[in-house]
């Protein structure tokens, strides 16, 4: 039988549906594809707390849509993904290796040099969904360094686990680890 987690934020109920990580240890999927109110909702929510910034990154993929929402509706003209896989169009690529608990495995995030152009200099805004581990946090960090931009805020809707603990971040609620039997960890 499938269990839910009852999710409120940024004014939404959201059913989220629970996924075993391993024997002890699952999660609530926050999965903001294809939920269009509750992307909208969210952006206008970490607009509202977001520092001054110059552009916005995030990595592929879940962010996606919430940087693309949050520059729309702060007016801004462009963002940048930290890629999975280098396209053709990159050139001189930077890369840096992470560690995520949804995917599993060993990623590899990618920027390249027009990026990092768009960066240098430049107050720069790490956006993701969730925030866990922070792994694909320090490696998008790691990047924008790289590239010679200055880290001004990390943001996510939520932060997940020990996250809601960190005080380097900003997000708009909390979702907890989940035990095998369905119920929060403490």
């Amino acid at each position: 039988m499938e269990q839910f987690y009852t999710l409120n934020v940024a004014g939404l109920e959201r059913k989220l549906q629970i996924c075993k990580i391993s024997d002890e240890l699952s999660i609530a999927a926050f999965v903001l594809f294809g939920d269009v109110e509750m992307t909208v909702c969210a952006a206008a929510d970490l607009l509202k707390v977001a520092p001054e910034h110059d552009i916005i990154i995030t990595a592929e993929a879940k962010g996606i849509p919430l940087v693309h929402e949050m520059a729309r509706q702060n007016d801004e003209t462009t963002y940048i993904v930290a890629r999975k896989v280098v396209k053709l169009y990159m050139k001189n690529v930077f890369s840096v290796e992470l560690q995520s608990i949804t995917t599993g495995g060993k990623q590899t995030l990618f920027i390249d040099t027009i990026e990092a152009e768009m960066m240098r200099d430049k107050k720069v805004l790490i956006v993701d969904d969730v925030i866990s581990t922070g792994e694909s946090l320090r490696a998008v960090e790691k990047l924008v360094k790289e590239a010679g931009g200055t880290v001004v805020g990390k943001m996510a809707v939520l932060a997940e686990g020990d996250a809601k603990y960190r005080d380097d971040i900003i997000y708009l609620g909390y979702l907890p680890l989940i035990n095998p039997d369905g119920t929060p960890k403490i």
